[in-house]
């Protein structure tokens, strides 16, 4: 495939996480990411949020046509480890937003790219039990692309991995937490509510000697499902392939959410551990092979359609609470 000549290829983003980057009024902004322990006794996800996609706050602000994305935001972290799962996610308004390119609060939380690494500061209470969640992370990247890609025909939804293969050190004082491990770093952006461009996709991430490759198994609201897959190199090079077999998957445990994945190789795929197992969305770690040879993936499937459906939209508050000053 030629790189320079795909129309989804948006080439020359901002390198690093871009922390000022505008967002349309009812669009999105977010930054993901993920870390999985050199021990494999841990697992992170954090995803701070610009206009929350998943939020019922926001979504009832856009039907009432007052779609502000800098009044929805949030921090999401969820911990995961054999001693047990931490989640937070407390909305909040514009008054506790600061942004700037190289720098991102929300509430008592930040985000800061110093020195060139990412510098985390969290102090979130978690739900629906409430316990603090509190400490330090940094990413060291290695890689720093600069193309982002669209997602959909219009161009109206877009991702860019912003640091594909970094490290991690993670140090928490709530709970007692100290390792260290490899890391994924990207941003998705958006003009429309996701669920107006998507019913769904399937996304998933696997690290390997050779780079990062990500895949995207995709449903458009209007269009026809299609797939996008990008290999990143250790020498910050990127190119377009063609997409990898199919893998088909049991659906999540609980909700029964749907699951396959774009994953490299022919080895078969097993589901390790269900990390989120929610009415529309599961997360999950995925194994192909055995021994030293093994590769891992982080993998997610998403349901829009249940997602916009009136039992989610009215569930959705339990798991994640707002706070939002006035002034």
């Amino acid at each position: 495939m030629t790189h320079s000549a795909d129309p989804r290829l948006l080439a020359g983003r901002a390198r690093g996480p871009a922390f000022d980057t505008a967002v349309p009024r009812n669009g999105y902004l977010w930054w993901y990411l993920d870390a999985l322990s050199d021990d494999g006794q841990h697992a992170l996800t954090l995803i701070a949020f610009v206009g929350s996609v998943f939020s019922p706050y926001y979504a009832m602000a856009r039907r009432l046509g007052r779609g502000d994305p800098q009044h929805y935001c949030g921090l999401n972290v969820a911990l995961y480890g054999k001693s047990g799962k931490r989640w937070a996610l407390t909305e909040r308004g514009r008054h506790d937003l600061q942004r700037d390119a190289d720098h991102l609060q929300i509430g008592p939380s930040s985000l800061q790219w110093r020195n060139g690494a990412l510098h985390i500061d969290i102090n979130e209470i978690t739900s629906p039990w409430p316990a603090r969640l509190q400490g330090q992370i940094r990413v060291t990247p290695g890689a720093l692309p600069t193309d982002a890609f669209a997602l959909d025909n219009a161009g109206r939804h877009r991702w860019q991995a912003c640091a594909p293969q970094s490290r991690i050190e993670v140090n928490l004082s709530h709970p007692s937490l100290q390792w260290s491990g490899a890391a994924y770093l990207d941003s998705n952006s958006g003009d429309e509510p996701l669920e107006d461009g998507f019913d769904g996709w399937h996304w998933s991430r696997t690290h390997s000697a050779a780079g990062t490759q990500v895949s995207f198994a995709l449903q458009p609201r209007d269009a026809a499902a299609s797939a996008l897959a990008v290999q990143f190199a250790p020498d910050n090079t990127t190119a377009l392939i063609e997409p990898p077999p199919l893998h088909r998957l049991p659906a999540s445990p609980l909700w029964r959410v749907g699951r396959c994945a774009l994953l490299p190789g022919d080895a078969p795929a097993q589901v390790v551990s269900t990390f989120e197992d929610t009415p529309f969305y599961a997360r999950s770690l995925l194994r192909q092979g055995t021994g030293a040879g093994a590769r891992l993936s982080v993998h997610e499937s998403l349901s829009l359609r249940r997602f916009a459906s009136p039992l989610v939209q009215m569930l959705l508050p339990f798991r994640m609470p707002r706070w939002a000053r006035s002034r």
